[in-house]
């Protein structure tokens, strides 16, 4: 069974646990201008799981193109579902690929007020 090119791991620093529920949308633009100017398509949609992963944004076999990429985390969401407020109403890791690697993993470590992300492996 293969993975999806693009996956993710969303951390609720806060809770110390992984973060269920947060829907998430991968958006792509053929430039860095044209991801600026709003010109992107989204291309696969997803919810976390359990382990705050979305193990199947998009089929194995979705083949990586150059351009920009965008993984939005919709925090706004997952903190409504704890009857909390958040200061991000979503978070957007955008990251540009010129020569295409079999796989990306943009991890999500997330608290109301706070959050970093970084290339994971």
């Amino acid at each position: 069974m293969g993975v999806s090119p693009i996956t993710s791991h969303v951390l609720d620093a806060a809770r110390g646990q992984p973060a269920q529920g947060v829907p998430i949308t991968i958006s792509f633009a053929k430039t860095s201008q044209a991801a600026a100017a709003s010109e992107s398509r989204v291309i696969a949609r997803g919810v976390t799981n359990s382990d705050g992963r979305c193990p199947a944004l998009l089929e194995p076999t979705h083949v990586l193109v150059p351009g920009v990429y965008t993984v939005r985390f919709d925090t706004k969401t997952y903190f409504a579902l704890h009857g909390e407020k958040s200061f991000y109403p979503f978070v957007d890791v955008a990251f540009e690929i010129d020569q295409p690697a079999p796989h990306y993993h943009i991890p999500l470590n997330l608290a109301p007020f706070s959050y970093t992300t970084y290339r994971g492996s």
